[in-house]
């Protein structure tokens, strides 16, 4: 094998490679939206049903003393979520308690 060979399955390797890593990334970022989409659904459920979700009492203790950023923070930490989404659903809990 001369060395234009070798480059050649060198880069081959390393095209593969890239390619499957490439498809596992696909994968898992599409498996989080899905994930992510469920989670707003099981919220949704949840607040119209009027069901307390766990953990829930805690951030509304924060949301009750006028602690926004420490019941989103508490949120987070419970369910895993990204800002964004813990911040719609804190709102939400805040609107459902002005509802009554």
């Amino acid at each position: 094998m001369d060395s234009w060979e070798a480059a050649l399955l060198v880069i081959a390797t390393i095209g593969s490679l890239a390619a499957a890593a490439g498809a596992w990334v696909q994968e898992r970022r599409s498996s989080t939206v899905q994930l992510e989409a469920v989670q707003r659904k099981l919220d949704l459920i949840i607040e119209h049903l009027g069901i307390a979700a766990p953990g829930e009492a805690e951030v509304i203790e924060h949301l009750e003393q006028g602690r926004t950023v420490e019941a989103i923070r508490t949120y987070r930490k419970q369910n895993g979520v990204g800002l964004v989404e813990a911040k719609q659903a804190v709102d939400r809990m805040a609107d459902r308690r002005t509802r009554g």
